[in-house]
């Protein structure tokens, strides 16, 4: 059982930057793919970026590529979500997700239906 709450969102100017943290509890955060998507009022959950459990392999989506950096402190069984940059259209609800049964980042790691634990969600908002 893994249970994920994310934190850090907010308002924020265009070109400016957030830090989201998800803090995770369950022993097998460690060893899990975790994964960043985030959803737009009307829109589908679309993928951000996930990284590997050792934290040596990441894969972002390309709207992102160059402006967010995924991270992850497993000693503190936290994942991050650099954002610079941040356009207006980044504005959304950021989720955090855990992928329990794989280890290493692929390109499942970008379908919503590969992750079985979810956060609550956190807003993030991009002012104009």
């Amino acid at each position: 059982q893994v249970q994920l709450v994310e934190s850090g969102g907010g308002l924020v100017q265009a070109g400016g930057s957030l830090r989201l943290s998800c803090a995770a509890s369950g022993r097998t955060f460690s060893t899990s793919v975790m994964g960043w998507f985030r959803q737009a009022p009307g829109k589908e959950r679309d993928f951000v970026a996930a990284i590997s459990w050792t934290g040596a392999r990441t894969s972002y989506a390309d709207s992102v590529k160059g402006r967010f950096t995924i991270s992850r402190d497993n000693a503190k069984n936290t994942v991050y979500l650099q954002m610079n940059s941040l356009k207006p259209e980044d504005s959304a609800v950021y989720y955090c997700a855990a992928d329990t049964s794989r280890t290493s980042v692929s390109l499942s790691s970008s379908w919503l239906g590969s992750y079985n634990y979810w956060g609550q969600g956190t807003q993030v908002t991009v002012s104009s």
